[in-house]
C-alpha cells in the first residue's frame, strides 16, 4: 500500500512591497517572506518529507525583481534532494511569460513548475494534478479538468489548486470558482488549495493552508504550514498544523466604559515586552470614555509604540463623553469655546457617518490635549 507525505503551503508572495508602513519594517516584512523557504525546509526535514507542494502566489507580482526571483530559487536549491511544486496563483499567473520563462530557465533540479494541467509523478503510486491559474482572474474553474484525469488503479490522487471556493476570496472578488466538492467529483484523496491566508478546511479532503507568514490583520493568527499524510488511496488524510510566522499580526480589542482606567487596561492588554518587537498590533478601542481618559489612551500608545514592529490605535468605535467643565478647559468662551462647542456638536450627531463623528471626536480630543499643554 502506498503511503504518501508531503507539506502545503501557499502564498508566500515574496518581494511583496508593503508600502503601508515606513521604515526599516517593510524590509523585515520581505525577509521574513523569504525566510519562510528555510522555515518549510526545516519541517520537511523533520518530518521526513521529500515534497513541499506550492499552491499558487509564490512571487507577489507577475514581474518580481531578479534577485526576489534568484535568491528564492537559490535557497530552495540549497535544502535539495526536498523538491518543491510551484502552482501559478493569481498574482504570478501564467499571463506572466516572461516569468515563467526565466524560471524555467533558472530553476534547479529540486525545483518543479507545475505550469501544465497535466498530471505530475509525486511519488511511486502518488500523481499530483495541478490546475495552474492561467490569468489573475480567470473566472473558471480550472480544477475542472481533474474529474476526468486519468491515473493509475490505486494510486493516491492530490490536486493542487489556487483560488476562490464556496462564497470567499481574500480579495472580495470572484466567488465560487472553485467547486466546493471538487474533491469528491475528481476521486481526490487531498486537494491543495492557495488563495485564502489564513488555514482553512473546506472538508476532512480540502484544505487551504493559508499563508506562511501574515500580511494582513484579516485572519489574525499566525501563518502556518500543512503536513499532510494520505496511508493509501481513499484513506482521510491526517493533517497537521506546522508553525512558520516570524511576525505576528494582533487585533487587540479594548472596550472601556465610562470611569475605567484606559491606560492600565491597555498595558494589561499588550502582549509581553520580548515579543512586541515581532508583533504588529492594532488596538480597536470601543465603548465610551471622557476626554481625559482618552488622552491617557493615546498617551499609553506613544510610549509603547516603540517596543513594537508596529502599534496602531483605532478609536472610530470609541464614543467620547464631554462635561461642560472639559468644555472649560479648553475656553470659556472666545473661538476656541466655539470650535469646541461646534466639534461636540457633530460627535455626538447621529445623522452623520460614524467616520465623520469619530473624526470630530478626535478632533475634540486634539483640541483638549492643546489645551491641557498650553496651561501646564
Amino acid at each position: 500500500m502506498t503511503v504518501v507525505r508531503f507539506l502545503h503551503s501557499s502564498d508566500l508572495h515574496l518581494g511583496k512591497r508593503f508600502g503601508n508602513f515606513t521604515g526599516d519594517l517593510p524590509g523585515r516584512l520581505r525577509e521574513a517572506r523569504h525566510a519562510v523557504i528555510g522555515k518549510l525546509a526545516a519541517h520537511a526535514r523533520e518530518h521526513s518529507v521529500e515534497t513541499i507542494l506550492l499552491a499558487g502566489d509564490t512571487f507577489d507580482t507577475e514581474t518580481p525583481a531578479a534577485d526576489v526571483r534568484r535568491q528564492a530559487l537559490t535557497e530552495m536549491a540549497h535544502h535539495a534532494p526536498i523538491h518543491w511544486v510551484i502552482l501559478p496563483g493569481n498574482h504570478d499567473s501564467l499571463q506572466a511569460t516572461e516569468l515563467w520563462a526565466q524560471l524555467a530557465r533558472e530553476a534547479p533540479d529540486n525545483v518543479v513548475l507545475a505550469t501544465t494541467a497535466a498530471p505530475i509523478a509525486l511519488a511511486e503510486g502518488a500523481v499530483l494534478l495541478p490546475a495552474p491559474c492561467t490569468t489573475r482572474r480567470p473566472g473558471r474553474d480550472l480544477s475542472e479538468w481533474m474529474d476526468g484525469a486519468s491515473t493509475s488503479d490505486g494510486a493516491i490522487r492530490i490536486g493542487l489548486a489556487h483560488g476562490p471556493i464556496q462564497t470567499f476570496s481574500e480579495e472580495g472578488v470572484g466567488t465560487e470558482v472553485i467547486a466546493p466538492d471538487r474533491a469528491r467529483r475528481a476521486g481526490l484523496d487531498y486537494l491543495a488549495l492557495g488563495d485564502w491566508h489564513g488555514a482553512l478546511a473546506i472538508d476532512p479532503r480540502t484544505h487551504y493552508s493559508g499563508s506562511p507568514e501574515q500580511d494582513r490583520f484579516k485572519h489574525d493568527r499566525p501563518g502556518t504550514a500543512l503536513l499532510v499524510d494520505i496511508a493509501g488511496a481513499g484513506a482521510v488524510p491526517e493533517v497537521t498544523s506546522l508553525a512558520t510566522a516570524g511576525f505576528a499580526w494582533r487585533t487587540l480589542d479594548l472596550h472601556l466604559l465610562a470611569g475605567d482606567d484606559p491606560g492600565t487596561m491597555c498595558d494589561a492588554l499588550l502582549p509581553d515586552l520580548r515579543d512586541r518587537r515581532q508583533t504588529l498590533a492594532k488596538v480597536v478601542a470601543s465603548g465610551r470614555t471622557g476626554l481625559a481618559a482618552r488622552m491617557a489612551l493615546e498617551s499609553a500608545i506613544a510610549r509603547a509604540a516603540p517596543d513594537f514592529a508596529w502599534l496602531d490605535l483605532d478609536m472610530f468605535g470609541l464614543a467620547t463623553e464631554c462635561a461642560v467643565e472639559d468644555l472649560d478647559q479648553i475656553d470659556r468662551a472666545g473661538a476656541l469655546r466655539e470650535a469646541a462647542d461646534a466639534l461636540l456638536v457633530d460627535s455626538t450627531d447621529a445623522s452623520k457617518p460614524a467616520a465623520d463623528r469619530a473624526v470630530a471626536a478626535a478632533a475634540l480630543a486634539r483640541l483638549y490635549g492643546y489645551a491641557q499643554q498650553v496651561s501646564r
